[in-house]
């Protein structure tokens, strides 16, 4: 997706060489491909396939001919899923080095999946490029909305030397060619895109009636590009567009005009280009400058939805399914897995999880989102279902998926049982039973049926029964009382006791009158368990006899107007806000607030009306208990608000009529947790309006730190500005924003703004729109795409999001907030055992332990061969040193294709890795036999 960006013309004198002002013009011809855009991605495609035919027709027939495939894999791939038959005379080109694909499989949006989607993008780019014969070793990034600080890192580590950018780029770059830093100091050659961008000579070769007009246009443009290029050399012309072939007569045109002029692809213009960085500009971190091209940053909050699935699936599939897979399953998993990956990388399209297209392409990235986060969830359940064979009936297994050891809360349907009474225990890595406090969170109904129907429709009840499920829980007993008339079944979560359908139906031969059936469960509970579980490892909770519950060390309460855990209180306000104690006396106040506002502008820019009118002061305002207590306390806060009920564009307001919508905020408090969970609930009615979370800060702040791609960004209160759009301070987090001593763990990528002169975070809950683009948008010079309208982005219905707050001291976030955000983000995970009731419980067991303050775990999965492979990301400005133990005899440092590197020593299954500041290292295990 491009936008029109001011192209100088260059109408200079016709008799101009174009050499005159610089080197030889190096012409890329290219496309770039939405694969998916504000048309659905099939529509498109059929687009694709005719132009592909017309280019690979053209190059067979023409040796002069080069072309570019925008840099992403997912073109060839689609296009040769409708013409498999063209597979070797695509390769053919590729091996001719004529036709560059590579190096990613799709063109992403750096700041809305994570860090590990894009080294799997990258990874697999390269992988499918190879297999057709060679990949274009250039980061080709045209269109991305700005670009994450730690690209040059990651592109070095995957052997590419070469960046090719266009949006993001600050002022200060005054030259085609600025060396890149990465926050760890790695730096990589950066050719920078001005005059265009990636369509930059995209009108050299239009025509003007019969005036030949290339000469002009060419010296116009060696003119141009000659001012960013001092010292001499090659220029980079990159002609293509949207969706567009060049010329077809493009070779022809070129050999005929006498110009310095010749055809490449982008990796031919590459290869004659020195790689070092030595002398030029250095320019450290994100590209998030407005000064050069937009960056359209209200991709961030629209159609908030996909980034909560995007969120979801990648959380899954990277940190349940394929550590699970890789540590605890005998089978192979890899296929699915790699499925999982494919439609996670597929939807990390810079215009798909942005929500910036049409109503019908956000559906189908919506579907395949959740076909990834099912496929990780059913990888989930082979695992689990494998080992909890070995788990008793009645008892739970429980997955820690962080590399050290956890206590936390794990939700379970446990039976109650009267009388005897009965509590939780687990089984250490020894084998010694430990009490697990338990806390009951909701209790489940026994009668589930209970009606009287004639003896004829028995048969037709008895339907009801899919082998031996019954209205979800399966039969344990039954009994057929003919004197009483009555059909009794006994219903539990699981039973291995014999039942056979057959049975009951002899029993029932011959009835007749009226029959009473009852369907009643066992007693059970849902409750809230305090789980100790090994590092990446399992452990077994069940029930036991027990005449009171295991004690909890500290307790949370709840009372009418807040929570406390001991770490922190929480006191509701009238108003709704809350004022957050800590333990040693801090209080910050009037957390929660909420402010609705207006948006008149689209997908890709806020733009609040004119005459705005915000709204944050309630109607009404009450206070409902849900759990008093003592693992989890939590009430909710409710509170009516009167939202305009749209925008009004004629008067650049908002509208006089209005809805009245009920927001409600979950707060929540566990025992030992640091933070406050809140969780913001409310039925959207509205159009044309911006919702957003105000937290106070506990001192004011002119910096914000921001957990993103495998690094904490540092960020100031305002944004570099200079092209046609306005340089709005809102920025992106991943895991956590933090700033004036509070911090803010997320679920997903949000969109975060300090204001009020750095007094406060603003977190965006919802940006409600209705065009993919205004031609009139009061925050963007320019038309971003069509004005195409998108009533599905106006979000309406059920809106809810999660968050935590965190106070801290210091002047930035530490380590603490790392492990904090580690533990929000990443529950403990149960599944039901379904072994022998009698049988043992299995003892705990650990997988692989990973110490070291800052040294966070991205990725754990299996690699061929069957070692195992880590990715560590030392999000720390100092370097750290991180210790992994576990049952591995050998390691070796691998770049992020997986290649082995140098070995690393191992010393009774423990290895001592020092990590610079910001380094991302990938690590390959070797597992004994």
């Amino acid at each position: 997706m491009r936008l029109n960006s001011g192209q100088a013309d260059g109408q200079a004198d016709g008799q101009a060489r174009a050499g005159e002002r610089g080197g030889t013009i190096v012409v890329v011809p290219h496309t770039h491909w939405d694969r998916e855009w504000y048309l659905p991605f099939q529509r498109f495609r059929l687009r694709l396939v005719s132009l592909l035919d017309g280019v690979i027709d053209r190059m067979e027939a023409d040796p002069r001919w080069r072309f570019t495939l925008d840099g992403q894999m997912a073109a060839v791939d689609d296009y040769l899923e409708i013409r498999p038959e063209r597979a070797e005379r695509v390769a053919a080109l590729v091996r001719e080095g004529r036709l560059a694909v590579g190096p990613w499989q799709i063109l992403h949006d750096e700041f809305l999946c994570s860090g590990e989607n894009i080294v799997r993008n990258l990874e697999l780019g390269l992988r499918r490029a190879e297999e057709l014969g060679a990949a274009m070793m250039v980061g080709y990034l045209p269109d991305q909305f700005g670009h994450c600080a730690q690209m040059p890192q990651i592109l070095r580590l995957a052997g590419i030397v070469h960046a090719c950018v266009w949006r993001g780029v600050p002022a200060r770059v005054r030259t085609s060619a600025f060396a890149w830093e990465a926050p760890d100091g790695t730096a990589v050659r950066t050719q920078y895109l001005p005059e265009g961008g990636y369509g930059n000579a995209a009108s050299m070769f239009e025509e003007l009636g019969d005036v030949p007009a290339l000469p002009g246009r060419a010296a116009g443009f060696a003119a141009a590009m000659g001012r960013w290029s001092p010292d001499g050399g090659p220029l980079l012309a990159m002609y293509g567009a949207d969706h567009t072939a060049p010329a077809a007569d493009l070779a022809e045109r070129i050999a005929a005009s006498g110009l310095d002029m010749r055809l490449d692809t982008l990796a031919g213009y590459f290869a004659d280009t020195n790689p070092s960085v030595d002398g030029l500009l250095r320019i450290r971190g994100e590209l998030r400058s407005h000064a050069r091209a937009n960056i359209l940053p209200g991709v961030l909050s629209a159609r908030i939805a996909l980034k909560q699935a995007m969120g979801r699936a990648e959380r899954l599939v990277e940190r349940y399914a394929e550590p699970l897979a890789a540590l605890w399953y005998a089978g192979d998993a890899q296929r699915f897995l790699d499925l999982a990956w494919r439609r996670l990388i597929e939807v990390s399209c810079h215009d798909s999880v942005t929500g910036c297209g049409s109503d019908e392409t956000a559906e189908q990235v919506a579907a395949r989102m959740a076909e990834a986060e099912q496929l990780g969830r059913a990888v989930c359940d082979l695992v689990t279902a494998e080992r909890a064979a070995a788990v008793p009936l009645g008892a739970h297994l429980v997955f820690n998926p962080t590399p050290a050891r956890r206590t936390g809360i794990v939700v379970l349907e446990v039976p109650m049982v009267a009388g005897t009474g009965a509590g939780l225990a687990t089984l250490d890595e020894e084998g010694t039973e430990r009490p697990v406090p338990a806390q009951t969170l909701e209790i489940a109904p026994t009668v589930l049926d209970d009606a009287v129907h004639p003896a004829s429709d028995l048969p037709v009840l008895l339907e009801r029964i899919y082998g031996r499920v019954l209205f979800g829980q399966e039969i344990r007993d039954w009994s057929v009382s003919r004197p009483d008339r009555t059909l009794t079944f006994h219903v539990t979560a699981r039973s291995d006791a014999p039942f056979d359908i057959g049975d009951v139906r002899e029993a029932l031969d011959g009835a007749d009158g009226q029959w009473r059936v009852r369907i009643l469960a066992d007693p059970r509970q849902t409750v809230a368990a305090l789980a100790d579980v090994p590092p990446l490892g399992l452990a077994t909770v069940r029930p036991v006899p027990s005449s009171e519950n295991a004690l909890v060390a500290h307790p949370v309460t709840a009372s009418q107007d807040g929570l406390d855990n001991g770490l922190l209180s929480a006191r509701i306000a009238d108003d709704g806000t809350i004022a957050l104690r800590t333990r040693d006396g801090h209080v910050i106040e009037g957390l929660g607030r909420i402010v609705d506002g207006g948006d008149l502008g689209d997908s890709y820019n806020y733009a609040p009306p004119a005459q705005d009118r915000l709204v944050e002061t309630p109607l009404s305002v009450r206070v409902v208990p849900v759990w008093p207590g003592p693992l989890v306390a939590a009430v909710d806060i409710v509170r009516t608000y009167r939202w305009p009920a749209s925008g009004n564009v004629p008067e650049n307001a908002r509208s006089v009529a209005h809805e009245d919508v009920t927001v409600t905020t979950r707060a929540e408090l566990r025992t030992g947790e640091p933070f406050l969970r809140l969780r913001v609930t409310f039925d959207n009615r509205c159009d044309d309006h911006r919702v957003r979370l105000h937290l106070p800060l506990p001192r004011p702040a002119d910096l914000s730190f921001a957990e993103g791609q495998f690094a904490i960004i540092e960020r100031g209160t305002d944004a570099e500005g200079g092209f046609g759009e306005r340089p709005v301070p809102t920025f992106p987090a991943s895991g956590f924003v933090a700033a004036g001593g509070l911090a803010v763990l997320l679920e997903h990528v949000s969109e975060y703004e300090l204001t009020g002169a750095g007094s406060e975070l603003a977190i965006t809950l919802l940006r409600s729109i209705g065009y993919l683009s205004r031609d009139r948008n009061a925050y963007r010079d320019q038309p971003a795409g069509p004005q195409l309208p998108t009533p599905r982005a106006q979000c309406r219905g059920e809106r809810t999001v999660g968050l935590a707050v965190l106070p801290y001291s210091g002047d930035r976030p530490g380590p603490s907030i790392l492990q904090a955000a580690e533990a929000y983000r990443h529950d403990l995970m149960a599944a039901a055992g379904y072994g022998p009731a009698a049988a043992p419980a299995p003892a705990a067991r650990a997988g692989i332990a990973i110490t070291g303050d800052g040294a966070v775990m991205t990725s754990l999965r299996t690699r061929e061969g069957g070692r195992l492979e880590i990715r560590l990301a030392a999000q720390n400005p100092e370097p750290v040193t991180a210790v992994l133990r576990g049952p591995f005899t050998e390691a070796t440092r691998a770049d992020l294709r997986g290649r082995p590197g140098e070995p690393l020593d191992v010393r009774d299954g423990t290895l001592t890795l020092p990590l610079r500041p910001w380094e991302i290292a990938t690590i390959q295990l070797q597992r004994p036999d």
